[in-house]
């Protein structure tokens, strides 16, 4: 690959990671540690691409391009593992949802990155890493192997962690988080086999704006609190289920409400409040199958749709979500109780008009439920 295809497709590239950090620094939250990791590998990515063009100024009678040649060629060494790095820790991130963990981790992370600094520093001299001739030549050293290993055991690493928690993952996420190694690990293997290609980085592009596209696509559609799916997620899967009844495929609802939520807010405060309505949507998570689906209808209510298509089996899910919330209410460490009041149906096209239809008549009876419990409470 010439100098020219070179800058051409770094230009590209850069250009393609610009507009996602303008979209992203209008979207993200800047107090998320998420976000900051995302950002951070969209900077280093730029980074590497400019030093990867300066790399290629070898083989050139110009009098700046040795020196411009060598600043690249240590800065793209020393940097090496800093992409792999974040993208572990975004992962690690991603799957536990564990911030104190994950800075562990970055601070770990970042310590191998400042012996890798310090060792290329060292070998420069020697050229473990790669050597410069008298006519401004780049040639591979004895360590340069070992930068393409390092990198590619975090990626796996990272791959490790996503496949052994695919379970945790809703699909869409999972293969995001799949995909984003593959391109940079082709790449890594053209570049070993074929002096001169060199389309990691490029690669890596490509990856990141996948990622982003369902990072994107997750926060539009996911409540903000409770992380479960927001009312527009829920309108749109309703209307598809409604959709599919047509050809047989069955399915039920239950919409639920939070027993006493204003009271919680006023007697313990609005974090109390937001507590309550995170930890209801954690319990009601805990109750669900693998295809069950979950949503924040709004304020605190909690929709749930199943592929139930008898009374029987949605009764006895109304009974293990009743039943989790005894269990919880005994071990909690909070002052109040959490209950529900619920109301719930199978769908049947012959006597709703339509998800909308649907949603008020499960509303009506939830509504019915929580008047019976606030009658026989007084």
């Amino acid at each position: 690959m010439n100098l020219l295809s070179n800058i051409i497709m770094n230009s590209y590239s850069i250009l393609i990671l610009l507009i996602i950090c303008i979209n992203s620094l209008r979207i993200f939250e800047k107090t998320s540690l998420q976000d900051q990791i995302y950002m951070m590998i969209l900077y280093a990515a730029i980074v590497m691409l400019v030093l990867d063009v300066l790399s290629r100024l070898d083989g050139n009678a110009q009098a700046f391009y040795p020196l411009l040649n060598t600043i690249g060629n240590s800065l793209i060494f020393a940097l090496n593992p800093v992409l792999a790095s974040l993208w572990l820790a975004y992962v690690y991130l991603y799957v536990f949802n564990n911030e104190k963990k994950t800075r562990k981790l970055i601070y770990f992370l970042s310590l191998a990155n400042i012996i890798n600094v310090v060792i290329v520093i060292i070998s420069m001299p020697y050229g473990w890493f790669y050597t410069i001739d008298a006519n401004n030549v780049y040639y591979r050293g004895e360590f340069y192997l070992l930068s393409i290993l390092i990198t590619v055991v975090m990626l796996f690493v990272a791959f490790f962690i996503i496949v052994s928690n695919r379970k945790n993952l809703n699909k869409r996420s999972f293969l995001s988080l799949l995909f984003f190694a593959f391109p940079p690990v082709l790449s890594i293997v053209l570049q070993v086999k074929f002096y001169g290609i060199s389309l990691m980085l490029n690669s890596v592009v490509f990856s990141i704006l996948v990622l982003f596209l369902n990072i994107q696509n997750h926060g539009m559609f996911t409540d903000h609190l409770t992380k479960i799916g927001n009312r527009k997620k829920l309108d749109s899967y309703l209307g598809r289920k409604v959709r599919l009844n047509s050809l047989g495929n069955g399915f039920s609802a239950i919409l639920l409400d939070i027993d006493g939520f204003k009271n919680i807010n006023d007697t313990y405060g609005r974090s109390a409040g937001d507590e309550a309505l995170e930890s209801a949507a954690n319990l009601l998570k805990t109750c669900l199958r693998e295809n069950d689906f979950i949503a924040r209808f709004g304020g605190d209510e909690f929709c749930i749709i199943l592929d139930v298509s008898n009374k029987r089996d949605l009764e006895a899910m109304v009974s293990r979500i009743n039943s989790s919330v005894e269990v919880y209410n005994k071990t909690k460490s909070i002052a109040y109780d959490l209950s529900f009041s619920m109301g719930y149906a199978v769908y049947d096209k012959d006597i709703y008009r339509g998800a909308d239809d649907f949603l008020n008549a499960i509303d009506a009876l939830m509504y019915q439920q929580k008047q019976a419990k606030n009658t026989t409470n007084k």
